[in-house]
């Protein structure tokens, strides 16, 4: 097949910008260096959040929310300030939270994707009203997760196939742009040995071939660098401290960066290489699908935060409030993890796992199965982890929680009359109405939102009584997870050289490109925002493309 443009990675944004093109009619090429069982990339993985502003689900709730709000939340959280290297992303920043408002939902939903009634609340910021964070919940979780958002796309895809306007071609690793008088013509590449290998494994790299294509347009759509610790090291700011010695991985070993540098051989200019995004409540995948897979707990407000030592983290170091801001404390500490202390009383109400894999009720769309959260106990996969994994150490007494904290690190770091005295102050502190503690003010907030009273945070009581326990400690890694930074482009995809001139024939869309000009989020994202700027980004490029009017010689 004569294509009209090569798009490079089938992750959401390669599959959103291939609907959008073959929706105009155009001939798409489709390549992707992993087996056909891995289509969709990350996306698949994901607990499927998106973010939404002023939509029917939030207005049911009580949440008042608007496009102003919402703005002034994402420039306060990007904090913006390089003139040259964020020109595109604060304008993609703004045309995000236009699509957000007016034209996301609506898109989604004709293409039959539905959200779970109660939304979440993440990045609840804790500092001042122009600084980071959601002032309000829009974390919208896709019912279904993140296979329920390929899906559609998937079905656009064998579409496609089947009336000759998609050849898609696993196993075909990119691995040079071809140039031509200052413009990208196509690709050339390795093919790689055919592999069983199933989604998230680690396929073959060995070279049965070679191949070589081109086309009037070329969109890369490869993803970030999340899986190659030697990149974040090497790309890590001085602003989070000393890179982590360990850390787990949260994507799959393919999430290389590899198309980053052969796209910057090709004159791509990279830009916002330090900011990254990477979570601190980490724990080890007790039944490991890639290498150091590593899951994120999404937690709720009422857990204790402690440093390695067991010191307890200052204001607003509290569960789901700043990840960027948590992870530059705790290498500030000299330690490349942390600890969460709480009751058996928490974790069965405010304890969620990431993923499509670890919320089978959610991603089977099972409602029965989804009743069953509001019974006592854990989810069963997280009992699965309190069970199984390395992590969790569970104990009916705070001597043996000590004990079994100090044992699983082979440190002996935490001072059982220390800790203690920390969470004897904090349980003080819940008897009455009153309270200094601005953790507490904070859960005692959080359950003004019916969604949080309902399912997401437990009631306050204090962790020394064991009538609220086993007590629980769980040990928190940094893994792994998005890249901020990356390819700078326009508003349509189009890529920007050193000079600031588009590279004729180069698009980038989704993580590649910072999820839009380079780096959409900045600083920090406000969550249910990897996922949009895959679909937005996508979308926009594969507009734009299709747009270019055919030569018909």
């Amino acid at each position: 097949m004569k294509a009209d443009v090569v798009v490079v990675g089938a992750g959401l944004a390669g599959l959103v910008a291939m609907a959008e093109l073959v929706a105009a009619g155009r001939k798409v090429m489709l390549l992707d260096q992993e087996p056909e069982a891995s289509l969709g990339g990350q996306a698949w993985w994901s607990f499927g959040g998106l973010f939404l502003v002023d939509t029917p689900e939030q207005r049911r709730l009580g949440i008042h929310d608007s496009h102003e709000l919402a703005l002034q939340d994402w420039l306060g959280s990007a904090g913006f300030d390089r003139e040259d290297e964020d020109e595109w992303g604060r304008k993609w920043a703004k045309a995000y939270v236009d699509f957000a408002t007016y034209e996301k939902r609506e898109w989604l939903h004709s293409l039959g994707i539905r959200f779970f009634p109660v939304i979440g609340w993440a990045e609840r910021g804790g500092y001042l009203a122009e600084g980071h964070g959601n002032s309000v919940p829009r974390f919208h979780i896709v019912w279904g997760t993140g296979p329920a958002i390929i899906k559609p796309f998937e079905n656009q895809l064998r579409e496609g196939i089947e009336k000759g306007l998609v050849d898609y071609r696993p196993r075909h690793r990119v691995d040079d742009l071809i140039m031509q008088d200052g413009q990208v013509i196509g690709v050339k590449g390795s093919i790689l040995i055919g592999s069983e290998a199933k989604r998230g494994e680690a396929s073959s790299r060995e070279v049965t071939g070679e191949f070589e294509f081109t086309a009037p347009s070329i969109l890369v759509t490869s993803g970030g660098i999340g899986a190659n610790f030697d990149l974040i090291r090497k790309n890590w700011p001085e602003r989070l401290g000393t890179p982590p010695k360990r850390m787990i991985s949260g994507v799959p070993a393919h999430v290389d960066g590899r198309m980053l540098g052969i796209t910057e051989r090709a004159g791509g200019r990279i830009v916002n290489r330090d900011r990254m995004w990477h979570y601190t409540e980490g724990i080890q995948n007790w039944n490991p699908v890639w290498e150091k897979h590593g899951i994120r707990i999404l937690p709720g407000p009422s857990s204790m935060w402690f440093d390695a030592k067991g010191q307890r983290f200052k204001a607003p170091n509290f569960p789901g409030f700043d990840t960027l801001g948590t992870l530059e404390t705790i290498q500030a500490t000299g330690y490349d993890y942390s600890w969460f202390v709480l009751t058996q009383k928490v974790i069965e109400k405010e304890f969620a796992l990431s993923g499509s894999e670890q919320n089978p009720d959610l991603t089977g769309k099972s409602i029965k199965q989804v009743l069953s959260r509001i019974l006592p106990g854990p989810t069963s996969p997280v009992k699965a982890f309190m069970d199984k994994g390395e992590d969790f150490v569970v104990a009916n007494t705070l001597e043996e929680l000590v004990e079994g904290m100090n044992q699983l690190t082979g440190e002996n770091l935490i001072n059982h009359e220390d800790l203690k005295r920390q969470i004897l102050a904090r349980d003080r502190e819940i008897t009455h109405k009153f309270t200094k503690d601005l953790q507490i003010t904070a859960l005692r907030g959080a359950r003004n939102y019916i969604g949080d009273k309902l399912i997401r945070v437990a009631t306050p009581h204090k962790f020394l009584e064991s009538k609220n326990g086993p007590l629980i400690a769980v040990r928190l890694n940094i893994i792994s997870r998005k890249t901020l930074g990356g390819l700078q482009t326009d508003l349509s995809g189009r890529v920007i050289n050193a000079s600031g001139e588009y590279i004729p024939g180069l698009y980038a869309a989704g993580e590649v490109a910072g999820f839009g000009g380079g780096g959409v989020h900045g600083y920090r994202s406000l969550e249910g925002t990897f996922l949009g700027g895959c679909l937005f980004s996508g979308r926009e490029a594969g507009r734009a493309i299709a747009n270019i009017k055919v030569s018909t010689e």
